[in-house]
């Protein structure tokens, strides 16, 4: 019998020391990224920062786009506890036309190994007018 209770007593330290195991935390300062209305051809590059809050490394181990068009880089070499780091977006803004695109990142967080993260805007060309503004200009000209 004692050393049935010996062995619960042991079994009980062992888990919860196992419980209170060292795991690291993702913590962005935005996952969203508003370009705004930009110019074709302007800078498409923008900057995801993080911060692992948890207390062992974090490791990126994936970051993906939902199309060709978005470029994610970001470090391979583990992020240390309470050290930041960055995701940088490249948006193909030769490409006249709204941004709704999601860049999906993994790593060994956690709380929240898979994160979407999401840009938005919109590209537009200054150099040629629409047909609508071609329209209204006709019809505001003829009265």
């Amino acid at each position: 019998m004692k050393h049935l209770i010996a062995i619960l007593c042991i079994s009980l330290i062992s888990f919860s020391v196992n419980a209170q195991e060292k795991v690291a935390k993702i913590k962005f300062k935005t996952d969203v990224i508003d370009y705004g209305t930009i110019e074709k051809g302007a800078d498409g590059v923008r900057v995801f920062e993080f911060t692992n809050t948890g207390e062992a490394p974090l490791i990126i181990t994936k970051v993906k786009s939902s199309c060709g068009c978005t470029i994610p880089s970001w470090p391979k070499e583990p992020i240390l506890p309470g050290k930041t780091g960055k995701i940088e977006v490249k948006y193909d803004t030769k490409r006249v036309m709204p941004i709704r695109k999601t860049i999906t990142v993994t790593s060994n967080a956690a709380d929240s190994p898979t994160i979407a993260l999401k840009i938005k805007g919109l590209v537009v060309d200054s150099g040629k007018t629409s047909v609508l503004d071609k329209k209204n200009k006709s019809v505001v000209e003829n009265n």
